[in-house]
């Protein structure tokens, strides 16, 4: 692109954000990072399946994944808080890319087994837990208040463009090379965007309440964080509302190569477009928020949107026409990050510097509820079918969204 188009793209409103270069550094990293991590969403679950045959142990790698993101997001965010946001950001995206990189030499040299997939699983879910409380930590502080709103909705339309190009590569790549092949490309991925990381600025600490903190003991700074998330209304709205939608709705995806290759019959490379789909209405969705978020009233949209997520997940899990299911994921992907977008401007602009870093950790861990919520969707399965469980998961998670709303009424008005 010529100088002057760039300049000026940079200086349009919708991409105010990319004046500030150690923002789009971090885009850069989040290019690679996100393509890795979304080829890994399908990848993994396909060679499980491929390994076991079984819906619980799908549910399983899933919920295996997580699990140390519940665990390590705590300290996480309290390490986000205290020391250099640029070196946890280094070191977990290098040992996710080796992790990849592992697991491919096992699957070509004809070795792997299921427990190979659950421990890589673990170390990806743990270097995720500190990436993320890290990476929104630097993405608050790399640009001016007024920005925030289109910085987030930048991040969140590369990691939907992520979404929709990562799933489609995997399973492409799955149909000519296998998953070997999908997983070395997922460790290139983090390696570049580590090569990304390495490029940003010496990064300023938070201010001088979060060097007090570092007098504390992890345990206290963990629970002072909770405290403050807690007692800040927007905040606790905005957790709560991630935590419904993360424990019931998008667990559904674990059951993805269930409805892909038995129920609509369309495979891997059908599972990765159906993954694609949702990543489409996502990238819509986070599109909208770049250019218009900051005229959206935040709680009103994050409210009305968790609600529709769940009716899309009930029109899918009843459809038969594999054309009709793209547009219900299509649906669903839009109406997942319309929520999850504004709920993270929510929490970050609503968090002074000293806390950002926990309540980021906070938010993190209640997306990450879908650990439980991918174990009990696969139980489910084998109770009520693949359908079934998808269908009642939804319709759940929209009543829950339906009761917060009911019983914090001025979750809609927030700002």
């Amino acid at each position: 692109m010529p100088p002057f188009l760039l300049s000026r793209a940079r200086n349009h409103h919708a991409l105010t954000a990319l004046q500030f270069r150690t923002f789009r550094l971090v885009c850069g990293g989040q290019v690679f990072g996100n393509i890795g991590t979304w080829m890994d969403e399908l990848s993994r679950g396909w060679l499980m399946y491929q390994l076991t045959d079984s819906v619980v142990q799908l549910g399983l790698v899933r919920g295996v994944q997580l699990v140390p993101v519940l665990l390590v997001s705590p300290f996480a965010g309290t390490a986000a808080d205290r020391y250099s946001r640029k070196a946890l950001l280094l070191v977990s995206q290098l040992v996710q890319g080796l992790s990849f990189a592992a697991l491919a030499l096992l699957i070509v040299s004809g070795h792997v087994a299921p427990w190979h997939v659950y421990v890589t699983a673990v170390i990806a879910g743990t270097m995720l837990a500190i990436q993320q409380p890290a990476r929104a930590s630097i993405v608050t502080e790399s640009v001016p208040p007024e920005s925030l709103t289109n910085a987030i909705g930048l991040s969140s339309l590369i990691f939907n463009m992520a979404r929709l190009l990562g799933p489609a590569m995997a399973g492409a790549i799955i149909a000519v090379a296998g998953t070997g092949g999908a997983f070395a490309l997922q460790a290139a991925c983090l390696l570049i965007a580590t090569v990304w990381v390495a490029k940003l600025p010496a990064l300023p600490h938070p201010d001088d309440g979060a060097n007090k903190g570092r007098r504390e003991s992890f345990a206290r700074s963990i629970v002072e964080g909770w405290k403050f998330s807690w007692r800040n209304q927007p905040v606790r709205a905005g957790i709560l509302c991630t935590t419904i939608v993360s424990a019931l709705m998008f667990p559904f995806t674990t059951l993805l190569p269930v409805f892909a290759r038995d129920l609509l019959g369309v495979g891997a490379q059908g599972q990765g477009f159906l993954l694609a789909a949702m990543g489409f209405g996502a990238l819509l969705s986070a599109a909208t928020i770049a250019l218009a978020g900051h005229r959206m009233t935040r709680g009103r949209v994050m409210i009305d949107s968790s609600i529709g997520y769940g009716f899309a997940l009930a029109a899918f899990a009843v459809s038969s026409s594999y054309p009709l299911s793209i547009v219900a994921m299509a649906v669903a992907g839009l109406c997942h990050v319309h929520a999850n977008a504004l709920v993270n401007t929510v929490v970050q602009s609503h968090s002074p510097p000293t806390y950002r870093g926990r309540t980021m950790a906070l938010f993190n861990m209640s997306q990450m509820l879908s650990t439980a919520g991918s174990i009990v969707i696969g139980l489910l399965a084998v109770v009520l079918g693949s359908r079934g469980a998808v269908a009642a998961m939804g319709i759940a998670g929209a009543l829950g969204i339906v009761v917060l709303a009911w019983r914090m009424p001025g979750a809609r008005r927030i700002q």
